[in-house]
């Protein structure tokens, strides 16, 4: 008995591969030593990249109807605040006339500029700014963070910009790291901030 399960090992050791028996390497679990794990991510032509707008949409003119429907739709099946449709209501308000919930997307439909929907998966940051894109195999959303300014109003025309921010890096048990940041800021057509959103994606 004491002999067949030596052979058993033995022909264990032998068939599984170096990586399945020392899975937890020097960078963390699924990363073993064998493998070879890049120095960086971030190469020059990327690190040349930060700061460069990489998005840009202007929005056709808000409507009555463009908010109303909105909060239609967000508050269903209750009814929406009468700030977003009562026009003699929001009047009264410190508002001084319907506004926008702060949620609302006036690119929801399509917009103005580039006209048209927008069709086709995400092609990420690099892509869209014609830079090689890193060799990673996965991307996960690394949070949000939204400030709100001035609230969007009927007849209000929004451009969204939108600009890479930066590149980090760090060793975890996924190995090396990807933290890409980029920010969206809305304006309107008398310059004002409507809303600023900075994003991270993590890649690795």
């Amino acid at each position: 008995m004491d002999h067949a399960i030596s052979s058993f090992r033995t022909r264990l050791e032998t068939d599984v591969e170096p990586e399945r028996l020392h899975a937890r390497g020097r960078y963390g679990d699924g990363v073993p030593d064998r493998e070879e794990v890049p120095k960086s991510h971030i190469s020059p032509e990327m690190t040349a990249a930060v700061g460069r707008e990489f998005g840009r949409r202007r929005s056709f003119p808000v409507s009555n109807s463009d908010i109303r429907k909105w909060a239609i739709a967000v508050y269903y099946p209750e009814e929406p605040p009468r700030l977003f449709w009562d026009a003699a209501y929001a009047a009264t308000t410190i508002h001084g006339g319907i506004v926008a919930p702060e949620d609302f997307n006036p690119f929801a439909w399509m917009s103005a500029d580039p006209p048209g929907i927008r069709h086709g998966a995400y092609t990420g940051i690099e892509a869209s700014l014609g830079v090689e894109p890193p060799a990673t195999g996965f991307t996960l959303n690394g949070g949000l963070e939204v400030t709100y300014g001035t609230r969007m109003r009927p007849g209000d025309v929004i451009t969204s910009v939108s600009t890479l921010t930066g590149y980090q890096e760090r060793r975890g048990r996924l190995g090396l790291m990807l933290f890409s940041t980029q920010s969206e800021r809305w304006i309107n057509q008398d310059d004002e901030l409507v809303k600023s959103v900075s994003m991270t994606v993590i890649r690795y």
